[in-house]
């Protein structure tokens, strides 16, 4: 109800539909706020409902219902989970949007094709969750997979999931372009940062701007549109590069691109600024080759396990298909509880 307030604040004030888009996003992140407390308020009736078909159970010795309450049980266990997780994303841009940022590591097309693998897992996980995504932009390897991919995840809580995704991944295999059958090991890395609200006032001059337009390619250096729509921002005072080719319009690529420069700009504003983006700060140093968070091994044996959090699970073939709840929730609670451990 705190952070619905001030929501309700702006909504009342004249003007609020002057600027549409703005007022959608305030509407989006209201709704969204609204359907957490809906949440609590519905675990609540069906944890008085489910007790009151326990009392009643065991005043007529009645085991018929037996059945339907213990899978009333293990519904409303996983129904908690899923909203202790959202209770655990409080941070200042846990509810944003989230871009996400894959680059292959060193290694050629073993790493390019291991970068394509998490891009999969990532949509797949999207879509899993209810996420619309939105692939700004990728760089194809030259014989295989991807040399790097921006995504853009929309909907309640990305940013705050995908953070936990932060790191370097590893990927031990054989290797399907070693024709000797050999063991590789492979890296690629995941960035999330939020995208930020369009109140937030952030300018960029034009002339600090250096702007190259391409034509947009696919795999093998095959051209995917016929005109120079593709987009490239470089932000001299700052190095930053972003690009964005998945519209046919230069116009639309370049906005799209410029979102994606404001979100980058803003979180290097934040981490300049020290405490407040302190935690972000401190999973960025992490990423380093061979600093990985989490490792993903296909041969000798078939695992997944997340240096941080100790979090094992064997059925690789789901974790590569999205399955990532286990653990972003297991994360969750780590972070928490370290924030909790520094603060004493």
């Amino acid at each position: 109800m705190e952070e619905i307030g001030p929501l309700d604040v702006k909504m009342a004030q004249s003007g609020f539909w002057d600027d549409n888009e703005s007022a959608q996003k305030i509407l989006q992140k209201r709704s969204g706020l609204q359907r957490s407390i809906e949440i609590w308020k519905n675990l609540e009736k069906e944890s008085e409902n489910l007790g009151a078909m326990l009392e009643l159970s065991k005043e007529e010795e009645d085991s018929s219902m037996d059945e339907e309450i213990q899978s009333s049980l293990t519904e409303l266990g996983e129904q908690v989970a899923q909203a202790e997780m959202k209770a655990m994303l409080s941070g200042k841009n846990d509810f944003n949007n989230a871009f996400m940022a894959i680059n292959s590591g060193a290694g050629g097309t073993e790493s390019q094709d291991w970068a394509e693998m998490l891009l999969r897992m990532y949509l797949r996980w999207g879509d899993r969750n209810g996420y619309k995504t939105e692939v700004l932009d990728m760089q194809y390897g030259d014989e295989a997979g991807i040399k790097s991919a921006t995504v853009l995840f929309t909907g309640d809580y990305a940013f705050g999931y995908l953070k936990a995704e932060i790191g370097v991944h590893r990927l031990v295999r054989i290797s399907p372009y070693d024709s000797n059958k050999r063991r590789h090991t492979s890296f690629a890395s995941a960035f999330a940062y939020p995208e930020i609200d369009e109140e937030i006032d952030l300018e960029i001059k034009e002339e600090d701007l250096k702007i190259d337009v391409y034509r947009a390619s696919g795999p093998g250096g095959q051209g995917v549109n016929t005109t120079d729509s593709a987009v490239r921002l470089t932000h001299v005072p700052s190095g930053i590069v972003v690009q964005c080719q998945n519209e046919r319009s230069q116009h639309k690529n370049k906005n799209s691109a410029i979102k994606v420069l404001k979100s980058r700009l803003y979180e290097l504003e934040q981490e300049k600024q020290g405490e407040e983006k302190k935690e972000m700060e401190k999973q960025k140093r992490k990423i380093e080759w061979g600093s990985q968070i989490r490792s993903y091994v296909l041969h000798p044996y078939r695992l997944v396990k997340d240096l941080r959090t100790n979090v094992e699970i064997g059925n690789v073939d789901a974790v590569l298909d999205g399955d990532l709840q286990s653990f972003i929730q297991a994360f969750l609670r780590y972070d928490k509880t370290n924030a909790e451990a520094e603060k004493e």
